[in-house]
């Protein structure tokens, strides 16, 4: 099976970024094989350019980049996007990074206010990281709010299934090594669970 890992974090070292990593590792050790689009590193512009949007009549002109990712899409079996939380959002090269990515035409297309999915079968994984306790998330309404408009409004209604969303919260300065490493492992053990050794074709 093909992975496509998008990691947004601007520190090499970070939680965030050894999360990926672990992740990555997971899959290969399981026999599938994956590409980390690392957005900081390659310097991902976010940026959405007048060019890039629908014209009446004509075609948007995406760029080199947004073409080159769009092709990683379509030759994954499942995108899994990997992330913290600011201000219960995505950062912004990632927003940007779906802004441009996800267009109309290539992610979907809508009519009367209706939008339809066209990346149908294929499927998505969330990774989220934030400082605040999830039980204070939910409490506040919050995390309702991470869920509605990142995995249905984003992920969802473009086509993905979306087979999970996992967490990962008070990530703090200062964390244990012996913390750090039991978070780590979750991240793997999910990799195991979604992608055993021995199930590498799409079902």
């Amino acid at each position: 099976m093909k992975h496509l890992i998008v990691v947004a974090h601007p520190v090499f070292d970070s939680f965030t970024m050894g999360v990926a990593r672990a992740y990555a590792t997971e899959l290969e050790a399981l026999g599938h094989s994956q590409i980390t689009f690392d957005l900081y590193r390659r310097g991902f512009d976010p940026v959405l350019a007048a060019r890039e949007l629908p014209a009446t009549g004509s075609e948007q002109a995406a760029g080199a980049d947004v073409e080159q990712a769009q092709e990683a899409i379509r030759d994954a079996d499942v995108l899994t996007a990997i992330y913290p939380l600011w201000w219960l959002s995505m950062p912004a090269i990632m927003k940007g990074y779906v802004d441009r990515v996800f267009a109309r035409g290539f992610a979907y297309e809508a009519h009367e206010g209706v939008v339809r999915g066209l990346l149908s079968g294929k499927r998505a994984v969330l990774v989220t990281v934030s400082g605040a306790p999830l039980p204070l998330l939910v409490k506040s309404g919050g995390w309702n709010a991470v869920q509605m408009l990142q995995d249905t409004h984003v992920f969802r209604s473009v086509g993905f299934e979306l087979l999970e969303h996992l967490h990962f919260d008070q990530i703090v300065p200062g964390l244990s090594k012996t913390v750090i490493e039991k978070h780590l492992e979750r991240v793997r053990i999910c990799a195991r669970n979604l992608f055993p050794a021995g199930s590498l074709a799409v079902s």
